[in-house]
């Protein structure tokens, strides 16, 4: 996915925006993470038939990034 598609296709709601920048320093993650995170909770949107990604999809892909680092 290049840069402008994910400006495209992975614009996270207010509350879901908010719930990542909070969770960026908190959790450590990188501009790298931020993108990885917000590509994944695109994904789990799609899976629940949803256009918008909300703060529900953003705090699963958190969950399932904390998961890898947990295991790497």
């Amino acid at each position: 996915m290049t840069a402008r598609d994910l400006r495209r296709f992975c614009q996270p709601d207010a509350a879901a925006e908010k719930l990542l920048e909070s969770a960026m320093p908190k959790l450590g993650l990188s501009a790298r993470a931020y993108t990885r995170i917000l590509m994944v909770a695109r994904t789990i949107a799609d899976l629940d038939g949803q256009g918008d990604i909300t703060a529900g999809h953003v705090a699963v892909a958190i969950q399932y990034r904390s998961l890898d680092r947990a295991f790497h």
